[in-house]
C-alpha cells in the first residue's frame, strides 16, 4: 500500500480522483472524492448537497459555457449501493441499478469525455456495504479514438484501499491515467481522512473534496464537502 499524501504530492495536477476502502478498525467504508482546476472556469464550482446526491454547482453561472462536462452529480444512491463519478455518467448508473442491471453494463453506454485534445477518462466507483464492503472502480479512456473500458472488484480489506485519478500529470495535452488503481492506506478518523486528503492537493489548484464514512452496522453515513471557495480545514488556509 502507498501513502495518498506521498502520492498526491508527486502529481500537481491528478485532474479529479476517486478513492474507496475500508478502515483499520472494519468498521466503515471510506470514500474520497476531489476535484482540481487549472481554468477559470473548471475552478468556478463547488460541491453541494442535493437531496441524497452531491452535485458540483457554478459559483458565477456567467463563467459556465458547455455544463456538461463541468456540472453534474458527483454521488448518487440507488439500490442501497453509492455512485461516486466524475461526471453524467452517475445518473446512467443509477438508472441501470434501479432497473435491475449492472454498473459495467451501464458504463458500456459511455466512452471517455468529448474534450479534445486530452480526452479525460471517466472514473466512476460503486461501493456497497450490505455483508461487508465490496466495491467497484471504473475506468474509460480514449485509446487511439476508441474507448477502452477497465473494470476492477475488491473486497474490503482493513486499512486497505484503492484510488483512482483521471491525469498522470501536468501538460498539453493532459496525460491520462492507466494501469489499475493504486493501492493506499485508509484511515480511522473522519477528520483526519479529511484533512489528510484535503491538505495532500496541491493548493493552487484544489477546488473541492467530498469524503464519507458508511458504517457497515447501518448506522446513518457521515459526510463532509470542503471547498476552496469557503472554509476549509487546517490553520493557515
Amino acid at each position: 500500500m502507498e501513502s495518498l499524501t506521498t502520492l498526491l504530492a508527486s502529481n500537481p495536477y491528478p485532474g479529479r480522483g476517486i478513492a474507496v476502502g475500508l478502515t483499520p478498525d472494519g468498521k466503515n467504508a471510506a470514500l474520497g472524492y476531489f476535484v482540481l482546476g487549472r481554468s477559470e472556469r473548471s475552478r468556478n464550482r463547488v460541491l453541494v448537497e442535493q437531496g441524497d446526491a452531491i452535485v458540483t454547482r457554478a459559483i458565477d453561472d456567467r463563467l459556465v459555457g458547455d455544463p456538461s462536462l463541468i456540472l453534474y452529480k458527483a454521488l448518487a444512491e440507488a439500490g442501497g449501493k453509492t455512485i461516486l463519478t466524475n461526471g453524467a455518467q452517475t445518473d446512467t448508473i443509477a438508472q441501470y441499478l434501479n432497473e435491475g442491471s449492472t454498473f459495467e453494463e451501464a458504463l458500456r453506454t459511455w466512452d471517455f469525455e468529448p474534450d479534445p485534445p486530452h480526452y479525460t477518462p471517466r472514473i466512476s466507483a460503486l461501493v456497497s456495504v450490505e455483508g461487508g464492503l465490496r466495491y467497484r472502480l471504473a475506468l474509460l479512456r480514449n485509446r487511439a479514438g476508441t474507448t477502452l473500458r477497465s473494470f476492477f472488484e475488491y473486497e474490503g480489506i482493513p486499512g486497505e484501499g484503492h484510488f483512482i485519478h483521471t491525469y498522470l500529470g501536468d501538460g498539453y495535452p493532459l496525460p491520462s491515467f492507466e494501469g489499475e488503481p493504486f493501492s493506499v492506506s485508509i484511515m480511522n478518523d473522519m477528520e483526519d481522512w479529511t484533512h489528510m486528503l484535503w491538505h495532500a492537493l496541491h493548493p493552487e489548484n484544489r477546488v473541492a473534496l467530498l469524503t464519507r464514512f458508511i458504517p457497515l452496522n447501518g448506522e446513518p453515513t457521515m459526510t463532509r464537502i470542503v471547498n476552496a471557495a469557503e472554509a476549509h480545514p487546517g490553520s493557515g488556509d
